[in-house]
């Protein structure tokens, strides 16, 4: 009741109740799987296509899937945050890295013709400020034998708030590698157009919610096509997320977009699947 009271803004009363402790427990049984899971290897990376003006597949984002043996399948958005609070986020996102390079040295041996250049991985706050964070990458590399080239990390703008040399400073050792970071959810966050020039980004990713309203909302529309103009004179790739129909695809087609990601093209699928659909087709 006490942390309830301070996440509505201190400024209020909460009431202990049943269905409160009933909440508590079950997030510690979930945490508790959720620990469980990751020490037993069984959480799952799928992988969502990203696609190019000509509709080629030229890059995937992996995201980390929990398949619950009673449960089912638990949403991202449940255990995220579960694993974020706890400090098991650290050790997810490096078996998400390790595990999404991997795929990609697989599909180099067994698809030569048709190994896609770009693989996209999100990384968290808490693994990027820890010192050990570009040894962690390299390390991940290494022991994959994977090419840090065709390696994309994507960052969010809240995670550029704080000590901006240290930023720059594990962003341009990793860069010098051939790792490439993109900004994720661009334009939802708190950074300026200081901390984008300063930073060795090689990509832009608008966020779902400006594409999925661009349609219907004028200054959403205009917030897309201005960070499409701004990735442009950056230099920068751009990519819109949360595309999921044709419609969308058209308007940022116009706007001058031309990598793209969403329900549109595919949603994400578990490695097998995403062999038999794009590889064994």
């Amino acid at each position: 009741a006490m942390y309830q009271a301070k996440e509505a803004g201190r400024n209020t009363f909460s009431f202990f109740s049943p269905e409160m402790q009933q909440q508590i427990e079950e997030r510690m049984h979930l945490l508790e799987h959720l620990r469980q899971a990751l020490a037993e290897h069984r959480l799952e990376v799928w992988y969502q296509p990203q696609l190019d003006d000509q509709d080629r597949l030229i890059g995937v984002e992996a995201l980390v899937r929990w398949r619950h043996p009673d449960l089912g399948m638990i949403p991202p958005t449940r255990f995220i945050p579960l694993a974020e609070e706890s400090g098991l986020i650290e050790p997810l996102s490096h078996f998400v890295l390790h595990q999404a390079l991997a795929t990609r040295e697989r599909w180099v041996r067994d698809f030569p013709n048709q190994a896609i250049p770009r693989l996209s991985v999100n990384v968290s706050a808490l693994q990027f400020r820890k010192d050990s964070f570009v040894e962690q990458v390299r390390q991940a590399l290494a022991e994959t034998g994977a090419d840090p080239r065709h390696l994309i990390l994507e960052i969010t703008e809240s995670m550029l708030v704080g000590d901006v040399e240290a930023t720059v400073a594990k962003m341009q050792s990793l860069k010098e590698t051939g790792v490439r970071f993109s900004i994720d959810d661009f334009g939802t966050g708190y950074s300026s157009l200081a901390y984008i020039k300063r930073l060795p980004i090689s990509e832009i990713k608008i966020d779902r919610s400006f594409v999925q309203d661009m349609l219907e909302n004028p200054n959403d529309s205009v917030l897309v096509s201005t960070i499409i103009g701004l990735s442009h004179q950056l230099k920068l790739d751009v990519v819109a997320e949360g595309v999921e129909t044709k419609a969308m695809r058209d308007a940022l087609l116009a706007s001058g977009c031309r990598l793209f990601q969403g329900y549109f093209f595919s949603r994400p699928l578990p490695a097998e699947d995403f062999d038999q659909k794009y590889f064994r087709a």
